[in-house]
């Protein structure tokens, strides 16, 4: 479990994580995208996570030796209990669906929380 970063703290409403995984910082924009886009940049969203480890990858077709390859992408190494977004400014029903489309696109299950650490009930996502 996450041991910093299990509460709301800026906002009112946040999506925490339920499962350990890594998140790209493709997947990171594509859910603050899906979450802005739905409140009409109404509101306040914050990003608690960033992508801080590199992630390497040889070409393909490429024989073995060499040494390492090239950094490929970068990601954010999430625990369970990590509150990754959090949304403010907007009601409680806005909030919630905001926070579901950006849930979707990200590649864990994730609970929707209030700011008193109470939950919403719902969660979304997929064990990938």
């Amino acid at each position: 479990m996450a041991q910093s970063g299990n509460t709301v703290a800026f906002g009112e409403y946040g999506l925490k994580a339920m499962a350990t995984a890594w998140i790209t910082s493709r997947q990171i924009e594509a859910a603050r995208r899906a979450a802005t886009r739905y409140l009409r940049r109404g509101g306040q969203v914050w990003i608690r996570v960033f992508p801080d480890k590199p992630v390497s990858s040889r070409p393909a077709e490429t024989r073995m030796g060499s040494g390492k390859g090239a950094v490929d992408h970068w990601v954010a190494v999430v625990r369970p209990g990590r509150v990754m977004f959090e949304i403010a400014g907007v009601s409680a029903e806005m909030a919630r669906e905001a926070l579901r489309l950006a849930g979707n696109k990200l590649p864990m299950h994730v609970r929707m929380v209030y700011r008193d650490g109470g939950d919403f009930g719902l969660s979304t996502g997929v064990a990938r």
